[in-house]
């Protein structure tokens, strides 16, 4: 044994092991991205003729054709209304339901609890046609336009995340001392001070992890939004089918459409990241 290694150090072989891996998943990752850039900035012919890793001819008309071929632009606004809808419907429903939950005790909370996670199980498909009926029904009776609106699709996205939503801050509530209520009480908060004022602050890191989820849910969402939107309210995730036509299939621009869409989606992820794992490491208690 070397005299400046550590008798607690991890053998070498594990050492490489793992830089070994590493590397290896890395490059699983990177190799993927690494087409992903130099597709987009090759021109259609180079992207459909004989593979090369690097370009033998960069342009950035993938980048100014992707507006015009499609209508990126609204399919993007179209995403962000109704990813953003539902993440803040998704929210603000789960707090209430599982502060209820956790706080409360009434007839009925056990099946509650129980139906609300095993609606889990089920695949979504199961649910597109039921909804699909529903959506015309409520059209026909009431006028009230569902199905191929943005309302109908927020509507159907709040099925897949509050589930889980409400299932997940159940647990962070729950975490959460019932002392800290009570001495909210005692300054004088009512419950929805209690709730606002300590419970929420001190599960802010369930709170985050729960819109991540619905957002991004929602944002890549393709059987239910290919179904239930028409041509004005389609989303991103539907919307890049249009660069295929009968003709051909635009490449160069799917991968320039697919990187421009990404990097919103991803940078806010990043940041929310950050402070959800700083969340996690703290206490509710300081």
């Amino acid at each position: 044994m070397s005299p400046h290694r550590s008798p607690t150090a991890p053998p070498r072989s594990f050492l490489w092991s793992r830089r070994i891996f590493l590397t290896l998943l890395t490059g699983f990752v990177l190799v993927p991205v690494h087409v992903m850039v130099s597709s987009s900035l090759k021109p259609l012919a180079d992207v459909t003729g004989e593979f090369r890793w690097l370009p033998t001819e960069l342009t950035i008309r993938p980048y100014i054709d992707i507006w015009s071929t499609v209508p990126l632009g609204r399919y993007f606004v179209n995403s962000l209304i109704v990813a953003g809808a539902a993440t803040v419907c998704s929210v603000v429903i789960a707090v209430f339901s599982a502060y209820a939950v956790s706080r409360y005790s009434f007839r009925g909370k056990r099946v509650f609890t129980v139906t609300v996670l095993s609606t889990q199980m089920f695949p979504g498909i199961l649910f597109l046609l039921p909804l699909f009926l529903i959506y015309v029904n409520i059209g026909n009776a009431t006028g009230v336009a569902l199905f191929g609106s943005r309302g109908g699709l927020i509507l159907t996205y709040l099925t897949f995340s509050l589930p889980f939503s409400i299932w997940m801050l159940i647990g962070y509530f729950d975490s959460v001392p019932r002392d800290l209520d009570e001495a909210a009480t005692v300054d004088g908060c009512g419950p929805l001070g209690a709730l606002f004022r300590v419970v929420v602050p001190a599960a802010a890191p369930g709170i985050v992890a729960v819109a991540v989820y619905a957002f991004m849910t929602a944002w890549g969402e393709v059987l239910f939004a290919s179904v239930m939107t028409n041509d004005t309210t389609r989303t991103l995730a539907v919307g890049l089918q249009g660069y295929s036509t009968l003709n051909d299939v635009y490449w160069n621009q799917i991968m320039a459409a697919s990187l421009v869409v990404s990097v919103p989606v991803v940078a806010g992820f990043l940041l929310l990241q950050r402070y959800l794992v700083a969340g996690l490491t703290a206490g509710a208690v300081k």
